[in-house]
């Protein structure tokens, strides 16, 4: 029998054109996906069972998500990459495969890092597509003032849905790394009158907590809302007048930290920018 190896895979996919992450009978998911193109690449009876570090929602984008499986016999990583993009891209893309004994893609990850794209319109739909078109104008100074709030350890409860096993009592606790907004310019010249950014890291996350805060934000910079309101209602259930969800379409998985035995962070932009864990100065726990 050929001897079974741990694989850990960085991926990168456009979220429109799946419902989520996980696994949903009769529905397009990348679990779906890239599980068949291994059993096919692999020549397994049945897809394997993968972890990834993060679940991602209907419409939700990843440029630095990662898997990890197991996989029997001798596969070249190089041959792996090719053979599973020639099955699954284009809006799914492996862009690492490395063997790693004992990895696993979820508990092993340090810090996850999203990035919420906002546009001023009003945009054309090539814009729009992957952003969140916004009558401008925004206050990006007092949105970046009040996402600095969120630095450090605090109860999220209020800007998270409660899972099905935790009461509104119940804390939810996360350790933001970083957090800040910043303007992009319009490079590939499309009509957008601004694009902003908001960049955070945090040693995990709850169910719809950074399209929440993205909202919230968003509220700020039209001056609606103020960082007093944002820092008081953390700690708290308070879910009340919350505004709406930020739409999926303009969130992306930027990145996932993993020490240097682990392969180290994914992502190209991680490897780009400033490590949020160094930024940060501690070392988080999962």
């Amino acid at each position: 029998m050929a001897a079974t190896h741990r694989w850990r895979l960085d991926i990168a996919y456009d979220g429109a054109g799946f419902s989520g992450f996980a696994p949903q009978p009769g529905r397009r998911t990348v679990v779906g996906v890239l599980g068949e193109a291994l059993a096919r690449v692999a020549r397994l009876e049945s897809p394997p069972f993968l972890t990834g570090a993060g679940r991602t929602d209907t419409g939700v984008h990843a440029l630095g998500q990662v898997v990890s499986t197991d996989l029997a016999g001798e596969l070249d990583p190089a041959e792996l990459v090719g053979h599973l993009n020639a099955l699954v891209r284009p809006d799914l893309v492996v862009r690492r495969a490395q063997i790693l004994e004992g990895f696993d893609a979820r508990h092993d990850a340090l810090w996850r890092a999203y990035r919420y794209r906002v546009v001023e319109g009003p945009v054309t739909s090539l814009v729009s597509a992957h952003a969140w078109t916004v009558p401008g104008p925004l206050d990006r100074d007092a949105m970046h003032d009040a996402a600095v709030a969120l630095l450090g350890e605090h109860d999220f409860r209020a800007f998270c849905r409660r899972p099905p096993d935790k009461g509104p009592e119940d804390p939810l606790v996360r350790r933001v790394l970083s957090a800040s907004w910043s303007e992009a310019g319009d490079d590939l010249a499309l009509g957008a009158s601004r694009y902003l950014l908001f960049d955070i890291a945090a040693n995990a996350f709850c169910h719809h907590q950074v399209r929440t805060l993205c909202a919230f934000l968003v509220e700020v910079g039209r001056h609606r809302r103020s960082a007093e309101e944002l820092v008081a209602r953390l700690g708290t259930p308070d879910r009340a007048g919350l505004p709406a969800l930020a739409p999926a379409r303009g969130l992306s998985l930027l990145a996932v930290g993993y020490a240097s035995d682990a392969g180290g962070p994914s992502g190209s932009l991680a490897v780009e920018a400033a490590d949020p864990v160094a930024s940060a100065g501690e070392t988080p726990t999962p």
